[in-house]
């Protein structure tokens, strides 16, 4: 069972992610955490990483081989805006989940986890979004916004981690099996 969880910053993918795999006792692999393993190698931080990886695509490109090797021998949550792609390129079957939130919603997430003045969060996702878009435009020709490539796309405003857990969870256990 392979299960993608993408969507935007502060859509909470982290967090409903977690719980599906508990739910489910699958592995949780998260691509924010193989990015940070690969900044912190490089005795870079998280930002002078993210900022480097605007214009050296390999650093993207050995994010997602790691993540499609993930897709193409475990069963687990692969987690990261571009999980859904990298099952598809290992050709796994999966069920494949965009989480979405207004932007204001995700800003005060942000906020919650991070700290820092609401406004000025907001215009940096803005800024990480629209570089992020252009950077996988630019890598693999695609939008990774088109919820077109996913099975469900859930709104995770005014709905519980916890609820939108059970929902993808019985979404699982409906394609695949208990």
């Amino acid at each position: 069972m392979l299960i993608t969880i993408s969507g935007l910053p502060g859509s909470g993918k982290t967090t409903v992610a977690r719980l599906v795999a508990e739910q489910l006792g699958l592995e949780h692999v998260y691509a924010g955490d193989i990015f940070r393993r690969q900044a912190a190698a490089r005795g870079l931080s998280l930002e002078e990483y993210a900022r480097r990886a605007e214009t050296d695509h390999s650093i993207d490109r050995a994010l997602d081989e790691q993540m499609r090797a993930r897709a193409a021998q475990d069963e687990a949550v692969l987690e990261g805006r571009l999980a859904a792609f990298m099952a598809d390129a290992a050709g796994r079957r999966a069920l494949k989940v965009f989480l979405d939130a207004p932007e204001s919603v995700r800003a005060e997430r942000i906020v919650a986890r991070e700290g820092g003045a609401a406004e000025a969060r907001l215009q940096e996702t803005q800024a990480r979004e629209a570089s992020d878009a252009r950077r996988y435009q630019e890598i693999y020709g695609f939008d990774y916004h088109d919820r077109g490539r996913y099975d469900l796309v859930l709104s995770t405003d005014g709905r519980s981690p916890e609820e939108l857990a059970r929902e993808i969870v019985a979404a699982a256990r409906a394609r695949f099996g208990p």
